[in-house]
């Protein structure tokens, strides 16, 4: 065999090594096979069930949106935007959109202050500091509906042990869920009662993994107090902040349990969300179409606040 066949031969057998056309030799090229990844196998289940009960219902919510869907009807109307744009113009749900806007604003600010300050307050490791950290998060592991029906008894002003150490000092009972003003203050301060033990956790295992060298390098040049928390704490903690943040703005502006228990979304629609709204919507008045539409305005909001939210907390390599 001359040289030069031997290096043809080399170099269609590299070519098809690698993945490319062999020159045409006259020979008919092996077909490649096709290889299936075991892992398709396994994640199988799991992407049935993700499917079925998650990809599914999201495309037909969105299609229910778009008819006057009712329950029992003979038929559904179409409707095109119509359930949009009956929403825009509803009073109802600008203000449950009002309440869900101040529910989450004032829940989560109050729980991320709260909660980095029991952190620092408890990070050092001593049996007094385990005790107060289970207590604080003890609540976060009780369900919603359970704390909500808790503090109703308890803010109840002819039962209620609220009322009545009020009344123990002298004072007049307080319409707490009963009045206007009162309600959705009252429950903004159960939910951060419930919920600063998880943020607290998560502040706490962060502030535990800032380098201590990080600190003394700043003290070393002078920082101190509100410069160390301002130039090494808080960018130290940021990814920390970030899921913190998102994971409470989310359940926030989900919240259900816990308003639909302690007051339904009353007194004179105080405390009404858009979560109640939709429920009352959908499973009262049977306007799965309108229910719809609300949950997809729901879902756009959640995403443009999370959208912001990882804007503003991105880690920058100036910090």
């Amino acid at each position: 065999m001359s040289t030069t066949s031997t290096a043809s031969a080399s170099g269609a057998r590299g070519v098809a090594r690698r993945g490319g056309s062999a020159p045409d030799t006259g020979t008919t090229p092996r077909r490649r096979r096709i290889r299936w990844q075991p892992a398709w196998l396994f994640m199988a289940p799991s992407l049935t069930i993700i499917a079925v009960f998650i990809a599914y219902p999201i495309v037909e919510s969105f299609r229910y949106s778009l008819y006057d869907w009712r329950v029992g009807a003979d038929s559904q109307e179409w409707l095109g935007l119509g359930n949009y744009t009956e929403l825009f113009g509803d009073e109802r749900f600008w203000n449950a959109l009002r309440v869900t806007v101040i529910f989450a604003v004032a829940s989560v600010a109050l729980q991320l202050l709260l909660g980095y300050a029991a952190a620092a307050a408890l990070q050092r490791d001593g049996w007094f500091n385990r005790v107060v950290r289970s207590a604080f998060f003890f609540p976060t592991v009780v369900a919603l509906a359970v704390i909500g029906l808790v503090w109703r008894f308890l803010l109840d002003p002819q039962i209620g042990l609220v009322s009545g150490l009020i009344e123990r000092f002298g004072g007049d009972p307080v319409q707490w869920l009963q009045d206007p003003a009162l309600a959705l203050p009252t429950v903004i301060f159960v939910s951060v009662w419930k919920n600063v033990g998880f943020t607290m956790i998560i502040l706490l295992a962060a502030l535990k993994g800032v380098p201590a060298q990080l600190y003394e390098a700043a003290r070393l040049d002078g920082a101190s107090g509100w410069r160390l928390t301002r130039h090494v704490t808080l960018p130290s903690i940021r990814p920390a902040l970030l899921f913190a943040t998102m994971i409470m703005t989310i359940n926030s502006l989900q919240v259900f349990d816990l308003v639909y228990v302690m007051t339904n979304g009353g007194p004179l629609f105080a405390t009404d969300t858009l979560v109640t709204m939709m429920f009352r919507e959908g499973f009262e008045n049977f306007r799965i179409g309108y229910a719809s539409a609300i949950a997809w305005v729901l879902f756009a909001l959640i995403l443009l606040l999370s959208a912001l939210q990882l804007k503003l907390f991105r880690y920058r390599d100036v910090d």
